[in-house]
């Protein structure tokens, strides 16, 4: 029994329409996720302005900056991005400005080291090198938690201080004005860590290694000071 020729007609018709959809589905999902990514750049973006002050300087004299975020290989390893910015000769300026584009991200925001939402509140330099850098609550709440996700976020801090602001010796964190003893629920913050070998602050490497307690003791007394008293945009003085 021969089908009618309307019916043949209709099932070249779904044979073509599937052939079709097999050919563009594939292109339409990853339309999709790229305009997914850009939106989310944009809200990321958006939100950005709204909470931290921008301290670029288009005036500025243009420098070569390297930027540490993850490698992509799923190890906990980082990688050197150089991204050319302009910079301020002020180290606290200069800090400000090479974190807050660590915190804005690379451009695969799956190589991201840091919360989208989390900021800058602060940064003060003491004489001795020791630099303050108070985040917002989002560092603690909105990381992964676990060791290494941990871990990635603050070497991916330590190494770009390190890399593009040699004054900074050690590096204290402090998450909205207070010292906290994780990050989030694993990484040590009740200590400073070590940034710059290149400074003589003894045989130590230059690695996210906490300063050992005798020292860290030290630093608390002198970082309240400075939270209270110093210029956001000045290096702090002892009193």
């Amino acid at each position: 029994m021969m089908l009618p020729r309307w019916r043949w007609w209709f099932l070249a018709a779904l044979f073509l329409a599937v052939v079709i959809a097999a050919i563009y589905l594939p292109i339409l999902r990853r339309n999709i996720k790229q305009a997914a990514k850009l939106q989310q750049r944009s809200e990321e973006q958006a939100r950005r302005e709204l909470t931290q002050p921008t301290v670029i300087n288009p005036s500025d004299p243009k420098v070569k900056a390297k930027l540490f975020w993850a490698s992509g290989a799923n190890d906990g390893t980082l990688s050197s991005v150089v991204v050319e910015l302009p910079l301020a000769s002020d180290p606290v300026l200069r800090s400000k400005q090479v974190l807050n584009t660590l915190l804005a991200g690379p451009v695969d925001t799956e190589l991201r080291t840091l919360p989208p939402d989390a900021a800058l509140l602060a940064f003060y330099l003491l004489p001795d090198g020791t630099a303050i850098a108070d985040f917002s609550e989002a560092l603690g709440t909105s990381i992964p938690s676990g060791i290494e996700s941990e871990q990635m976020a603050v070497d991916s801090i330590t190494r770009t201080l390190e890399a593009n602001v040699p004054q900074v010796r050690r590096l204290k964190i402090l998450i909205h004005g207070q010292e906290v003893e994780t990050l989030a629920g694993h990484l040590d913050l009740s200590q400073a860590f070590v940034v710059n070998a290149n400074t003589p602050i003894g045989p130590r490497a230059a690695t996210s290694s906490p300063v050992p307690t005798s020292e860290a003791q030290q630093l608390t007394p002198a970082a309240t000071t400075v939270k209270l008293a110093a210029s956001p945009d000045k290096p702090a003085t002892k009193p």
